[in-house]
């Protein structure tokens, strides 16, 4: 049976009514969103629209709109027709009950809405015009300037028409570029590579005029009130000193969720603690110098303080950089170059890299690492050697920024002493796989003759099988209990892991002896897993090289522990030996704030010094002047002589350099440390020079400048001298049997090897 005419006809406009509904509000939710993401965002990012809109030049606008102006009219028209054909029909009497279309009334309300969208689109459209009209008439012809726009031809700015070239076919590769007004123009393309980047001159008819306001000069820096006593300390031996505040970022990168943080998880169950323990230090130490500190450990809140543009990373800052130093690791300096665009390479010297094994500068020059087999997956940033801060002195090329142990006073230490207890043993490392050392099993044996074996092994539920039955496994102590079970201890034993943490140190001030394995052959890169891929070529000889290197006897015994003979009379010498508790100096809070305080002070990569010229381009006019350098009384060694007449700007400063002639295969960090003294890198620019070959008796049949980490040196066997041509690649570490190197050494403070003894 079929349905009745007039019922046909009611569903047939019935399902058409729906239908143009649908389409009205479908329409309607486009151009809300449209015109809501088009002309209401307020930042670039708001909407998935505000894009398309930032880089719309005023044709495409005028022509969205029309479209949008043309799709609400057919739209009212459609509403019209529906509208009549409603009032010339009367299907719908006597039919109410069977098909409520009074649920579809808003028709009424929906064309009101669409007939004012259509009212503000047109209105927007007008303003619109008007607004690019007066561009046109006040902008002074910048419309006719755009399309007359020429990449200049200027000598300076050599790279100005590739990037111009790269532009227009890459501008919409990376949203920053619409950000800074970049829209497809000739004339964008310059403004944007002139006054946001610096690859092309500066347009004529750009107003260059606004003055910028000179910055107030930097308040002064005041040790913060927090521990008087290391106050008046600090404030007399830095008394007349200028000491200005610095604005200072401290941005932790290993903790931001981007680099994966598989730290933070691990430190509660027995993980290394050291990173945190220097980073905290540091804090400590910039605050209590009195300077303005911004700390970071997310990527979102690095970005917001340094300004970056939305996009992708491929644009400079968004202003000049508001911060004097930032402090990173290499974690936090891989995101501020994916992040900073080309100011990375603008302020790069800002920056100072916690480096907690050190990064030489054969490791850190990224075309010579490429070349000469150094590139790891660390290193090759090309900055400054001494901008990479250790844990560690391990190599004069780096910073040594070193960390805070607790330092006891007189009456503590007596106490420690009259305490102690000469036959217990703590055992360093606090994870199960530690004790799984090869062989443990034999020295254990002897040492539990003599000792009680306490470990402080972390574990969930049940003893981990790896600690034997008789060493006491105290589990995870918080840092007081520690530091107690250390000061009734005699002796801290290392099993060769974790590599030179600050256990060791804390030990040996709470009045231990600590007891390490020496490695034969040492460890290196080269032969050990550890090291592999980190850059440095250093060879390890032991667990903890400062405490073998700058402690020594008789508070660190270092020992071959497959000899069991000479393991067990360490053991019967150390617990017959008396040790007060000792700190060096360098690692006591008054050591570390006083370190910062002259890095702070007086390093300053933003400026560079050149080489003199290569001898293949020297002209008579262009000699050099006379060598500052004179030999020594003695005749063993190059000094600045006091008749020089003259004296660089330099820190350390040039009164406190010796040059040294290397033995082959020898560093010049053994070279320097067998004279007394510490290499000094800053200074190898002094000494780079052909005439300093012959004050120190060095015949030379030829001189190159080539790019070489060893250099300057001598091939005696040959005749052959060579200077550095490349000053990144000046390095105190490295040796060859052919070589002899130059050696720039200097003086340092006693417990303060970091400084010279006029560095302050």
């Amino acid at each position: 049976m079929g349905w009745p005419q007039a019922t046909r006809v009611q569903l047939c406009f019935l399902s058409c009514r729906i239908f143009v509904l649908g389409i009205g509000f479908f329409t309607l939710c486009f151009l809300m969103t449209s015109l809501g993401g088009q002309f209401s965002a307020k930042r670039l990012g708001d909407s998935p629209f505000t894009i398309r809109t930032e880089v719309m030049g005023a044709l495409e606008s005028r022509g969205v709109l029309r479209r949008m102006s043309d799709m609400l009219e057919m739209l009212m028209k459609r509403m019209d027709i529906l509208a009549r054909l409603e009032n010339s029909t009367d299907f719908h009497k006597g039919d109410e009950a069977r098909f409520p279309l009074d649920r579809f009334q808003p028709a009424a309300g929906l064309m009101e809405r669409i007939q004012a969208i259509a009212q503000n689109v047109s209105d927007i459209a007008v303003k619109v015009d008007q607004i690019l009209r007066n561009s046109l008439l006040n902008g002074k012809g910048m419309e006719g300037r755009r399309d007359q726009c020429e990449v200049p031809r200027d000598p300076k700015y050599p790279d100005c028409a590739g990037k111009v070239e790269w532009m227009r076919a890459r501008w919409t590769s990376d949203p920053c570029y619409a950000f800074f007004g970049v829209d497809g123009t000739e004339c964008s393309f310059l403004i944007y590579l002139s006054e946001v980047e610096w690859f092309c001159p500066p347009l004529p008819w750009r107003n260059h005029t606004a003055a910028v306001p000179s910055p107030p000069p930097p308040p002064r820096a005041q040790v913060r009130e927090l521990l008087l006593p290391l106050n008046c300390i600090l404030e007399q031996r830095l008394a007349g000193r200028q000491r200005d505040q610095k604005h200072i970022l401290v941005h932790i990168g290993f903790l931001t969720e981007e680099s994966g943080d598989v730290f933070s998880p691990r430190v509660l169950k027995g993980g290394p603690l050291g990173e945190m323990v220097q980073w905290a230090d540091i804090l400590a130490a910039l605050f209590m110098l009195g300077h303005s500190l911004r700390v970071t450990v997310s990527l979102k809140e690095l970005q917001s303080h340094l300004g970056v543009p939305p996009g992708r990373g491929n644009c400079p800052l968004t202003s000049p950089l508001p911060f004097d130093l930032i402090y990173t690791d290499y974690h936090g300096l891989q995101q501020m170059k994916q992040h900073m665009g080309l100011s990375f390479k603008k302020y790069r010297c800002r920056v100072r890299v916690i480096d907690t094994f050190g990064t030489e500068p054969a490791y850190n020059h990224e075309e010579y690492a490429t070349l000469r087999g150094y590139r790891t997956n660390w290193g090759y940033w090309n900055l400054q050697p001494s901008q990479f801060m250790t844990m560690f002195p391990h190599t004069p090329d780096n910073s040594f920024m070193g960390f805070v142990s607790e330092e006891l006073n007189q009456t503590e230490k007596q106490l420690i002493k009259a305490n102690k207890v000469s036959s217990m043993a703590v055992v360093y490392g606090k994870e199960a796989s530690i004790w799984k050392l090869q062989g443990k099993e034999k020295f254990l044996a002897i040492l539990n003759k003599y000792m009680e074996i306490h470990g402080t092994v972390y574990y969930e539920t049940q003893r981990p099988p790896e600690v034997p039955a008789f060493v006491k496994n105290h589990g995870l102590l918080p840092q007081h209990e520690f530091q107690q079970l250390l000061r009734k201890a005699k002796l801290f034993i290392g099993f060769g892991f974790p590599y030179e943490g600050p256990a060791p140190l804390e030990a040996i001030a709470n009045g231990c002896v600590f007891l390490q394995a020496r490695f034969n052959p040492p460890h290196s890169s080269l032969n050990h897993e550890f090291f592999r891929g980190k850059p440095t070529s250093r060879e390890v000889s032991s667990q903890h090289p400062y405490a073998e290197d700058f402690i020594g006897k008789p508070h660190v015994w270092t020992v071959d522990y497959n000899n069991s003979e000479e393991f067990e009379a360490a053991i019967k010498t150390i617990m017959r030996t008396q040790v007060d508790p000792y700190l060096p100096y360098e690692y006591t809070c008054e050591g570390m704030l006083e370190r910062i305080h002259a890095y702070i002070q007086h390093q300053d990569f933003c400026t560079t010094s050149s080489l003199p010229p290569s001898p293949k381009t020297k002209t008579p006019a262009m000699q050099s002047p006379p060598s500052p350098l004179a030999l020594s009384p003695n005749s063993t060694h190059l000094v600045w002589s006091p008749r020089a007449g003259w004296a660089p700007q330099a820190w350390p400063p040039v009164a406190s350099l010796q040059v040294w002639v290397s033995e082959p295969q020898h560093t010049c960090t053994e070279t320097c440390r067998r004279h007394g003294l510490v290499c000094e890198p800053t200074f190898f620019r002094f000494l780079n020079k052909e005439e300093v070959f012959l004050q120190l008796s060095i015949a030379c049949d030829s001189t190159e400048y080539e790019m070489n980490h060893l250099y300057p040196a001598v091939a005696e066997n040959v005749r052959e001298c060579y200077l550095q041509k490349e000053p990144l690649l000046f390095s105190c570490a490295g040796h060859h049997a052919k070589y002899r190197r130059l050696c720039p050494c200097r003086d340092f403070r006693q417990g303060q090897v970091a400084l010279c003894r006029d560095c302050l």
